[in-house]
């Protein structure tokens, strides 16, 4: 009896189960996650860097690389950013990475819609998708190259497949469980289209800009400025990559409007103090250093503001009277 009841009961059990499991993956793709449809795109000339073991962060990052138009060499990006102890690669590696390669990783808003205007942009999107569950992660790189709104699908740069095609509500939740993360690796003087802060935007300029050649570097603030005249970062960042592309009046022009719109912005002061004692206008320069509230100075720029004082009271020292050849600066 019990034997014969047990040959029954077990397999039912297994098809309950089943359809529990089923029932409950169904309910999790009911939530459907809303965006605006982006036009059929497909990017033809990204690369396909099919990737080997769990190395999917070199490949994606070689693949946008490529498509920027630098130098790919995968065996030094595997190097540089895959982790053989997590089997993987984390965010920052990839960023660095990038950065060191001379170009821009701009993060793009955690917004579903932010993908469909990089494509229509003509931008690969690199995203990192979480496979798995938010309790028991599967982490992967992939490059998002292009949409087909007949099927409802995004076509993918994806591990070994040069063109995965994933159902968009399948992508939208991986990409949800990963926070949304995900950039666009830019050459000097473009700009993301998916970002309208320039918070963002002037951040991973500032941050890229060692790796930059001086005329690259202001290209790029150029654009921002043509996009933000009058945002005092963008000012700030503009005018010491024009003093650095040896146009000191220019830069001086931008410091006066940062100042007259921000007067109080230390940083510009004591920049601005600096570029006048090379211009030989220490006059100048001390009434522009005379502006600064010394209760308002951040410790990081403490150093900063005694160093150009110092050299004010040494100019001071045997300088003649710059009234009128400086009165323009």
């Amino acid at each position: 009896m019990n034997s014969w009841v047990s040959r029954i009961f077990s397999p039912l059990s297994k098809r309950c189960l089943l359809i529990l499991l089923l029932a409950i993956l169904a309910g999790c793709s009911g939530r459907q996650i809303a965006f605006p449809e982006p036009p059929a795109t497909q990017l033809g000339a990204v690369p396909f860097y099919p990737q080997e073991a769990y190395q999917c962060g070199p490949a994606a990052l070689a693949t946008v690389l490529g498509w920027s138009g630098s130098e790919v060499d995968l065996a030094a990006l595997v190097a540089s950013v895959y982790l053989p102890g997590r089997q993987g690669s984390l965010q920052p590696e990839i960023v660095a990475a990038a950065r060191r390669a001379g170009r821009i990783p701009y993060p793009i808003p955690a917004d579903p819609a932010s993908i469909g205007a990089e494509l229509a942009a003509g931008h690969p999107v690199l995203v990192l998708q979480n496979l798995g569950l938010a309790s028991s992660p599967r982490w992967h790189y992939a490059v998002v190259v292009g949409y087909d709104p007949v099927d409802g699908n995004f076509i993918l740069r994806s591990g070994t497949e040069r063109s995965r095609r994933e159902d968009v509500q399948r992508f939208m939740s991986s990409w949800q469980r990963a926070d949304y993360w995900g950039l666009v690796v830019l050459p000097p003087g473009q700009l993301p289209a998916s970002q309208h802060v320039v918070a963002p935007l002037v951040r991973a300029l500032a941050d890229a800009e060692a790796f930059l050649s001086v005329q690259d570097a202001l290209a790029t603030w150029e654009r921002l400025l043509a996009q933000w005249p009058d945002d005092p970062e963008v000012l700030f960042g503009s005018a010491n990559a024009r003093r650095r592309g040896a146009d000191p009046a220019s830069a001086a022009s931008l410091f006066r409007q940062l100042l007259r719109h921000d007067p109080g912005h230390v940083a510009a002061r004591n920049n601005f103090a600096d570029l006048l004692l090379s211009q030989g206008c220490v006059q100048r320069a001390g009434q522009v250093m005379a502006g600064i509230d010394d209760g308002a100075v951040p410790d990081y720029l403490a150093g900063a503001i005694t160093d150009t004082r110092r050299s004010l009271r040494e100019e001071a020292r045997h300088h003649r009277s710059d009234a009128d050849r400086c009165a323009d600066w």
